[in-house]
């Protein structure tokens, strides 16, 4: 199943910029000349709101957004193996943008796969295409985040480059949104292929129910499970993509079950206070890798769930 890289350069607030999850900090760090880029700090970690607003007031330009992405890939995939193509028009694409912000005109979006077209009409500049593992996975006794034509995917957190897997099959997309190669990556799932990547490269990732994103366009495994799904700001790109799509009539059944306004309205910071949560630590807190990384893993979680219980108050 292919993963697109995306960039999302809207005057809309609809998305994110990516920050990284993890408490940990990655062992690849910024040139001091991407700490400050066209008067806007720290652009990695910028939402859309700061990113619109720098628009808003002539301080950035999609085109000046782009280059500074292509640069990060430049830099980092050589190492990291997330991107196997990218798109040549992209800074065609920047500038066109960019005018028609200025003329206030509507974005003329081509003909392409259902969920992408739906990103382009949301103001989405396609950056290129992500790694995948081989053959989603189904390729024999291959490493997870490997392919013949990318290489070997690497864990943006992994110092060493062999001791924490990307996971897969939806590598690339975890790597990029984690390393920060685009503000969002969407992957495919049949089982866990986005939702594993996510977790271990520390971002978030969403695989939807079937039928709330089209499928057309994905080399399909299972039509039971297969589906287009979200890493990175997950909840915005999910209200981007769902919706009918003729050529997948799970998307019809399914659109009656879309909320109105879709469903980041329902993002609350309290959403979750006074819930109980159960933890099952046996047997899924035995990571089985290696005594010192089970260790590390443990404590983390547990790290984590303290932060639950008492900045968000669970029980």
């Amino acid at each position: 199943m292919s993963t697109t890289v995306l960039s999302i350069f809207s005057t809309w607030p609809l998305l994110i910029l990516l920050a990284i999850l993890s408490s940990g900090s990655t062992s690849y760090s910024l040139n001091p000349d991407e700490e400050l880029v066209h008067g806007l700090p720290n652009i990695v970690e910028a939402t859309v709101d700061d990113i619109r607003l720098a628009f808003e007031q002539n301080k950035l330009t999609s085109r000046q957004l782009v280059e500074f992405y292509l640069g990060r890939i430049k830099r980092l995939n050589p190492v990291l193996k997330g991107v196997i193509e990218i798109n040549p028009d992209a800074l065609y694409l920047a500038d066109k943008a960019d005018q028609e912000r200025k003329r206030n005109e509507p974005s003329h979006v081509p003909r392409d796969a259902p969920v992408v077209t739906k990103l382009r009409k949301a103001g989405a500049i396609i950056l290129g295409k992500a790694s995948l593992s081989e053959w989603s996975g189904f390729r024999g006794n291959v490493p997870p985040g490997w392919s013949a034509r990318g290489g070997q995917g690497r864990n943006p957190y992994d110092k060493t480059g062999n001791r924490i897997t990307p996971c897969g099959s939806s590598s690339g997309s975890a790597i990029s949104a984690s390393a920060n190669f685009a503000t969002v990556t969407l992957g495919t799932e049949t089982d866990e292929s986005i939702l594993c990547p996510s977790s271990v490269n520390s971002v978030v990732g969403i695989k939807p129910t079937i039928g709330l994103t089209s499928r057309t366009g994905v080399v399909p495994i299972s039509p039971r499970q297969d589906t287009v799904g979200t890493v990175a700001d997950a909840t915005y790109v999910l209200d981007s993509i769902a919706g009918i799509d003729i050529n997948d009539k799970e998307t019809i059944k399914i659109s009656k079950y879309i909320p109105k306004g879709g469903y980041a309205q329902f993002l609350r910071r309290d959403g979750l206070k006074g819930k109980r949560v159960g933890v099952v630590r046996h047997p899924y807190f035995e990571f089985n890798i290696s005594q010192e990384i089970d260790t590390i893993l443990a404590k983390t979680y547990e790290q984590h769930l303290r932060t639950l219980r008492y900045t968000i108050d669970i029980l």
